[in-house]
């Protein structure tokens, strides 16, 4: 009867995994869709980053929704200017979305590297150095700044 009943639990479990990821994969399939859609450079649909707009200073994430828009309408060179780092955010992004659909699909996805600690760890250190110097006002690091 146990048996049975942690089966059951098992079942659950991935059902609700499933249907999580789906959710996730539609989550973001719709956040593409809208920067697709629409500039947000144009449109108040996006929030502006609240770090730019208290201190003046860019996160390293600053530009990334522009970049994204301009990535999706094809201008690498515009994409890149925004944020440096969206090469590096559109790999860990599609792995993740990508990961999301197989596991709703078939119960299993990708294995998740991007939460792995030495990574993690990496990223974070890129991510620090690149919001520090992309601040720095001096020419050439004024390049980095959105």
């Amino acid at each position: 009867m146990q048996a049975e009943q942690e089966s059951t639990d098992l079942r659950q479990t991935s059902l609700i995994e499933r249907i999580g990821a789906a959710t996730a994969v539609i989550a973001i399939g719709t956040g593409g869709v809208l920067g697709f859609l629409f500039d947000p450079a144009k449109s108040s649909l996006f929030p502006i980053c609240p770090l730019y707009s208290i201190t003046g200073f860019a996160c390293p994430g600053c530009g990334l929704t522009r970049g994204a828009h301009a990535l999706f309408h094809g201008d690498v060179i515009a994409a890149l200017d925004f944020n440096l780092l969206l090469p590096i955010w559109s790999v860990i992004i599609g792995y993740v979305f990508l990961s999301l659909v197989l596991l709703a699909v078939r119960g299993r996805g990708l294995p998740m590297w991007p939460s792995y600690p030495k990574f993690l760890w990496g990223f974070m250190i890129t991510l620090v150095a690149f919001g520090v110097l992309r601040n720095v006002p001096v020419w050439p690091l004024t390049i980095l700044f959105p």
